[in-house]
C-alpha cells in the first residue's frame, strides 16, 4: 500500500495508525499546492479531490478520507485495538469522535492556514475551536484517551488536528488536560517514528 501525504498535514493520522498496527506502507509526499508527488506525477489524476490523505491499495483501488483510512488500517489489524470491533457500541463512538474531529475541529483550522483569511474571521474561527475544544477537554479531564482505556485512531486524529494550533497561533493554555494528552501521544515511539520520516522530529 502507498500513502499519499503533506508533512504535518491530516495524513499524519494514518501515517501513525499503519506505524502502531504494524502494517508496512510505502509513503509519497505530495506538493498540495502544485499538486505533484515526489515522483512528479500529477495528483490530480491519482486523487481528483486533490488532497490528502489518500491510500492505494493492493488492489488498485484509491481510498480517501482520514476517518474512513484509519479504520481500513485499523481492521487489517483488530489485534492492534486501535479500533473496536464492527457492530459494537464502542465502535460507533470511534466514528462519533472522528466525526466530530473532522468536522468540529479540522474544517474549522483550514481558514486559519489561509494568509487572505480576514482577522474577524480568523478571530470567530478561534472561538468556535475554543468551544469545541473545552467539550474534549471535559472528557480528558478524565479519561486517558478519546475512546475506552487504550489509544485509539481517533486519539492519531486529535493529536494530529491539534499539533496545528502552535501554527495558526492557536492559545491551547486553557486546556491542561488537552496539553497533558498531546504530551503522552507525542511520547509514544510509532508517533515520533512519523514525525521523523515526515520531518518534523529530528531523528534522536
Amino acid at each position: 500500500m502507498k500513502l499519499y501525504y503533506a508533512a504535518g498535514a491530516c495524513s499524519l493520522s494514518p501515517h501513525i495508525v499503519a506505524l502502531e498496527a504494524g502494517i508496512p506502507i510505502e509513503l509519497e509526499k505530495v506538493d498540495t499546492k502544485a499538486k505533484r508527488t515526489a515522483q512528479g506525477e500529477d495528483f490530480w489524476q491519482i486523487n481528483p479531490k486533490g488532497y490528502v490523505p489518500a491510500l492505494a491499495l493492493d488492489n488498485g483501488e484509491l481510498l480517501t478520507e482520514g476517518p474512513a483510512i484509519v479504520q481500513y488500517l485499523a481492521d487489517l489489524k483488530p489485534e492492534s485495538g486501535l479500533a473496536p470491533a464492527n457492530g459494537t457500541v464502542a465502535r460507533y463512538r470511534l466514528q462519533e469522535v472522528l466525526g466530530y474531529i473532522n468536522s468540529e475541529l479540522h474544517k474549522t483550522y483550514s481558514p486559519l492556514f489561509k494568509p487572505d483569511t480576514p482577522d474577524a474571521v480568523r478571530e470567530e474561527r478561534k472561538e468556535y475551536l475554543h468551544k469545541r475544544y473545552a467539550l474534549l477537554e471535559q472528557h480528558l479531564a478524565k479519561h486517558e484517551w478519546l475512546v475506552g482505556d487504550r489509544f485509539s485512531a481517533a486519539d492519531a486524529y486529535l493529536f494530529t488536528v491539534t499539533n496545528w494550533a502552535k501554527h495558526v497561533s492557536f492559545d491551547l493554555t486553557d486546556f491542561p488536560a488537552i496539553l497533558a494528552f498531546q504530551q503522552r501521544v507525542a511520547e509514544r515511539p510509532a508517533v515520533q517514528a512519523a514525525m521523523q520520516a515526515e520531518g518534523l522530529l529530528k531523528a534522536a
